[in-house]
């Protein structure tokens, strides 16, 4: 017997999930965490886009409302926050580089961000109901494969 499960990536947790989430997914493709963020007069003179991952809410019990979290790569920042309807959302600044340019990064992290999140609760979950993987690979478009095995005692 055999299975296909196709996950929709919609992110429900508190901040500390999330959080580790994003660094995971900023330290595979360059980035590492800011240690403050870019001032406010100088962001104004950079160009920034603001997203929204796409499909995702926070559930905010224990988060502030003006959690942030920054990270940076040749120049770029990303900037992961909560706003006011607890939705997640992305500003990304960086000089020289054109709008697009900072939408496909920020896009690219935040796709990144939301596969990271969902493949450590789905591991969570499968260890925890006594799963074992079998084989796990990563296709050209890093979309993760996984088979598993579940034997149940008679």
């Amino acid at each position: 017997m055999s299975a296909v499960c196709i996950l929709a990536p919609i992110v429900i947790t508190a901040w500390p999930a999330f959080g580790a989430a994003v660094v995971a997914a900023a330290g595979s493709l360059g980035y590492v965490v800011a240690a403050e963020s870019v001032p406010s007069a100088e962001r104004s003179a950079q160009r920034s886009v603001e997203l929204e991952i796409p499909q995702s809410q926070l559930v905010t019990g224990e988060l502030g409302r003006d959690q942030r979290l920054s990270v940076t790569r040749n120049g770029v920042q990303v900037t992961f926050s909560r706003d006011l309807r607890g939705s997640a959302a992305v500003c990304v600044t960086g000089p020289g580089c054109s709008d697009e340019e900072l939408r496909k990064l920020g896009e690219e992290l935040s796709a990144r961000v939301v596969q990271t999140y969902v493949y450590r609760r789905l591991m969570d979950e499968m260890q925890a109901r006594q799963f074992v993987i079998v084989e796990e690979t990563t296709d050209e478009n890093n979309a993760v494969h996984l088979k598993v095995r579940h034997w149940e005692a008679a």
